[in-house]
């Protein structure tokens, strides 16, 4: 029971997802300012979840990560959230924490049943 409800919050996190990317993300990339501040591109789609970890995480966090020697794999936030509205803002931060809480949610769910709780 607990699995379908993470498979909805997952569903809907890819939605959000695609609609992040085309409403926000499109817009960074066409951009000349923002274009080359998306980070690092591993596998297609990479740099929505930059941006979005870069309106969503504290500004604490984010000084800390672009102080990392990786730092040029994430987007930098200054100019991310220069270049963005408050709708932007909002659909960034929900889905980036709809993401990420559903992906920890399926892994610690994962490690309880290789535990045996929710054995019969």
């Amino acid at each position: 029971m607990l699995l379908a409800v993470f498979a909805v919050f997952g569903f809907i996190a890819c939605i959000l997802f695609v609609i992040f990317g085309q409403v926000t993300v499109r817009k960074l990339r066409k951009n000349p300012v923002t274009k080359d501040a998306l980070g690092g591109e591993l596998v297609s789609g990479w740099d929505i979840l930059n941006v979005a970890s870069a309106l969503a995480l504290p500004r604490s966090w984010l000084k800390r990560i672009e102080n990392s020697p990786l730092a040029f794999m994430e987007a930098d936030s200054r100019i991310i959230r220069e270049n963005t509205n408050k709708l932007d803002h909002i659909l960034g931060a929900v889905f980036y924490w709809l993401f990420m809480g559903t992906g920890l949610s399926v892994l610690v769910l994962m490690l309880l049943d290789l535990a045996g709780v929710f054995a019969e």
